[in-house]
């Protein structure tokens, strides 16, 4: 009985050790970082997004950083509301679909984070595909077309009478 109360005892404090040694260095990479507001969050290339924070504090500053989508780094000013930075940037047009954190460094030494989307437009109008009457209709190759059809079943009812009536060429 003694030995199995031992070994049990053993193994919690041996549970107990590690848990205490394994929880502060699990959270000792995580930094904090408050909100940064993205608008829009979700944008197709060539948009223009506009991103805000309290972060930075009363006429704050700070550099935002969009490199992860290739727009590089931006401005962060005091805007009209108290308290609150802003900063803009153009999603480029060789930008891929996906999720790109964007980050914020404030001069009082503050970090602010959030996540653009960045989708791509639907291709709206005629499709430029180079072939075929995806932009509209060529009056002169209609008439043409029309031409071989006709002249295709005129000349197959011509065949076809002629060979019921059992005419035969030589």
């Amino acid at each position: 009985m003694r030995t199995t109360a031992r070994l049990l005892t053993g193994t919690a404090l041996t549970v107990a050790a590690i848990g205490a040694f394994a929880v502060p260095a699990a959270h000792a990479g995580d930094e904090w970082h408050e909100s940064l507001e993205i608008y829009p969050s979700s944008a197709s290339p060539g948009t223009t997004v506009t991103v805000n924070t309290l972060a930075c504090g009363k006429n704050g500053r700070g550099v935002g950083d969009a490199n992860s989508l290739g727009a590089g780094d931006f401005h962060l000013k005091p805007s009209t509301h108290k308290e609150v930075v802003v900063g803009q940037f153009t999603v480029p047009q060789h930008a891929k679909a996906g999720t790109y954190g964007i980050s914020v460094a404030c001069d009082n030494g503050k970090t602010a984070r959030g996540d653009l989307t960045v989708t791509h437009r639907r291709p709206s109008g005629h499709v430029q595909t180079g072939v075929g009457g995806s932009v509209g209709p060529d009056t002169t190759q209609v008439a043409a077309g029309a031409a071989v059809l006709a002249a295709t079943a005129v000349g197959g009812a011509w065949f076809l009478r002629r060979r019921a009536s059992g005419a035969r060429g030589h």
